[in-house]
């Protein structure tokens, strides 16, 4: 048996059973002038209103990889750690009370501390009015503090408690300031009613009572007394009527009396 005729890359077979040859394709890019220039118009349009389209989805998509970004390394790293606290308005305290009071960990980002909680805290040393915090980038925490004016004494055993207008107990100390006056009181406290009374009392002195005074004391609400110089005692009563009072006891210093009752100023009595 003869073999049949071979059947190769240029060969096929036609209708009639004969060989003929097969058609070879070839893909040809075709030039610019082969697409008409109203269509080129059209798909430049397309595509640029695509872009358009597209182009507010990117910036916004960027921005918040940008903000993610910053909020992690503000947030999450130590790289903006708080490296120091500065301490400003501080004599009654020394910064590292205030520092150890703060509590913040070296190297803690510096945006996530709360400001309010720290300045809470310090706040709580007796000797701190009111106090501030802020944030000084990269590295730093400035807590500015105003301390308690001392306005009284009252003493304690061998040991004088120093108070402010308030009445707060802030500081104690062995010896007794200069020039703060000395009232005597059980308790001292901003919501001892004693201690309220002897501060209004002080309160109301004129400064010739003042530049006098040796002390006051309070023995109760309404036995409120005033010690000056020369031996001279100015029984006060309560707290109320104060600058009727001082008016009186001022314009009586010098009669020759140990003991001037202005309880009631209206009717006065000296021994």
């Amino acid at each position: 048996m003869s073999p049949g005729p071979a059947r190769g890359r240029g060969t096929g077979v036609d209708g009639g059973g004969g060989w003929r040859p097969a058609r070879q394709w070839q893909l040809v890019r075709a030039g610019r002038d082969a697409v008409p220039a109203s269509t080129r118009r059209f798909m430049a349009r397309a595509r640029r209103r695509r872009m358009r389209a597209a182009l507010p989805w990117a910036v916004v998509g960027g921005m918040l990889a940008v903000a993610a970004l910053v909020a992690w390394v503000l947030l999450g790293t130590g790289l903006f750690g708080v490296r120091e606290v500065r301490v400003e308005g501080a004599e009654l305290v020394s910064a590292v009370q205030v520092r150890n009071a703060a509590g913040v960990l070296d190297g803690a980002p510096l945006a996530r501390v709360d400001l309010a909680e720290l300045a809470d805290r310090i706040g709580t040393l007796p000797p701190v009015e009111r106090v501030t915090v802020h944030r000084d980038w990269p590295d730093a925490l400035v807590v500015r503090l105003t301390e308690r004016t001392p306005v009284a004494v009252v003493p304690r055993g061998e040991q004088f408690v120093v108070v402010d207008a308030a009445g707060v107990a802030f500081r104690t100390v062995s010896e007794r300031p200069a020039g703060l006056p000395m009232i005597r009181l059980a308790e001292p406290g901003p919501d001892d009613p004693a201690t309220d009374a002897g501060l209004e009392v002080l309160g109301a002195l004129t400064p010739e009572l003042r530049e006098q005074l040796v002390e006051i004391t309070v023995e109760g609400l309404a036995r409120i007394s005033v010690r000056l110089r020369g031996d001279l005692t100015v029984f006060w009563g309560d707290a109320t009527r104060g600058t009727d009072k001082a008016r009186v006891a001022t314009a009586l210093l010098d009669q020759d009396a140990t003991r001037i009752d202005v309880s009631a100023p209206d009717v006065v009595t000296f021994r």
